[in-house]
């Protein structure tokens, strides 16, 4: 049966770097497929009519290629279905999720497990990332193929580094054969040990073990390197240290097929507020130092860094609610990314919308070689709608996420989400945005 649904959005400010738009347009959905973008639109009868809320801003998809969320193994943190509720809440129409499940992701079948979730739920689409090494163990590459044909988009150990030089080397020459990533946790174990918290004045003051940015440092310059000698690509995960995109903006200098993200948190937060022992500000890499953080917005201006993710990691309150040195690490952050971004770094002019979506959608979509990412006509109606004026008070006993473990909670943001729309379904509205009723009607 042919989809021929006809929905128009009407009076939004388009941004979609792919095709240079950047203003007052329309967009027309048929059948979930964007099937026309340009001024004053033609409505024919039987299209439903949107009204884009006033100061909206329709963009691509926000994707979010780092989240984990813990289906199969641990759901009592964690579950494919609140997981993409949280998702698309938060403005996301895809994102990637990590293998560090139970079992970890490293044969078909986890994978296929997490597809067949994530479709019967029908919300954001999901995209599994497969472990590089068997059980994510570091000592035996994993079945790459195998994974890639079940529908993994990238290999990872993630959380835990591919130590051994030799072994990544090969990962990253088995998966480019399939054009996927090797997405990598920079941190050297040795060097790491058990720390804590990042190395420096707070941690030593607090009595926390520290965790030198070298660790991070270390490996990140290695993946380079190993990079620029197979000349496949590699994404380093949620960097956090000037060493480390000194490595990333030489690599790029010389060519080298290198990305990297960085997290809301990381561009927003240092390490002087570890001060109260509150383990919602632990998380791995650790909060730095303010001189590591103006580094990270340099970089994200300069293009340096290609994308934003969340590293969204639940935990049950029972595990947070610990002493700091025995809690685990990890922060959520699907539902409150996009306001912490509009709020910390396009409101005060560290980055433009513009820019913004290359971070969030644009370019997670080229490294994930995922549709996505731009509203071309005849691509799939995959579609954030923000509200940049939108007063934002950071709840965390309403998200969607079955976690609590926000640094945010309680935080005031101006900017947020009006709704999300994928393959031309609206999946979200927000009835706290002013105007944003008439989303209601199209779901």
């Amino acid at each position: 049966m042919v989809d021929d649904t006809r929905i128009m959005l009407t009076g939004g400010h388009l941004v979609d770097p792919t095709n240079s738009v950047n203003g007052p347009a329309d967009l027309l959905i048929v059948g979930g497929r964007v099937a026309a973008v340009g001024r004053d639109l033609p409505i024919d009868p039987g299209t439903t009519v949107i009204e884009v809320p006033r100061h909206g801003v329709v963009c691509p998809g926000f994707i979010d290629m780092h989240v984990h969320l813990r289906e199969p193994g641990d759901e009592h943190k964690e579950t494919v279905a609140t997981g993409v509720a949280a998702a698309v809440a938060g403005g996301f129409t895809a994102v990637a999720c990590m293998p560090n499940t139970t079992p970890v992701n490293d044969h078909a079948g986890v994978t296929r497990l997490i597809r067949g979730k994530a479709a019967d739920v029908g919300l954001a689409r999901v995209y599994p990332v497969g472990a590089a090494t068997k059980g994510r163990d570091g000592e035996q590459l994993a079945e790459i193929g195998e994974l890639h044909a079940a529908g993994c988009v990238a290999i990872s150990d993630d959380g835990r580094p591919i130590a051994n030089a030799l072994l990544m080397r090969r990962a990253l020459e088995y998966a480019s054969m399939f054009d996927m990533p090797v997405i990598d946790h920079c941190e050297d174990r040795s060097l790491a040990g058990d720390g804590v918290a990042h190395e420096g004045y707070h941690a030593t003051m607090l009595g926390l073990r520290g965790l030198p940015a070298a660790a991070e440092e270390i490996i990140a310059g290695r993946d380079v390197g190993l990079s620029g000698l197979t000349g496949s690509p590699v994404h380093l995960a949620h960097l956090s240290s000037r060493g480390s995109i000194r490595a990333v903006r030489d690599g790029k200098t010389r060519g080298v097929r290198v990305s990297c993200e960085v997290t809301p948190h990381h561009l927003t937060l240092t390490d002087d507020r570890l001060a109260g022992y509150d383990t919602n500000y632990k998380m791995n890499p650790p909060l730095r130092e303010a001189a590591d953080l103006d580094t990270l917005l340099d970089a994200v201006r300069d293009g340096t860094i290609d994308c934003i993710a969340t590293d969204h990691a639940p935990h049950h309150y029972d595990e947070k609610h610990a002493e700091f040195d025995s809690a685990p690490f990890g922060v959520i952050g699907l539902e409150t990314a996009v306001s912490v971004c509009l709020d910390r770094l396009v409101h005060p002019g560290h980055v433009t919308l513009v820019r913004l979506v290359e971070l969030m959608s644009t370019n997670p979509a080229s490294i994930l070689r995922v549709p996505g990412g731009t509203l071309g006509v005849g691509v799939p109606a995959d579609i954030t709608v923000l509200a940049p004026e939108l007063s934002v008070t950071v709840d965390s006993s309403a998200f969607k996420s079955l976690a609590r473990n926000t640094p945010f909670d309680g935080w005031r943001l101006r900017g947020g989400v009006t709704a999300t729309i994928v393959g031309g379904r609206v999946v979200y509205a927000n009835a706290a945005a002013k105007g944003a009723e008439p989303f209601t009607n199209a779901m």
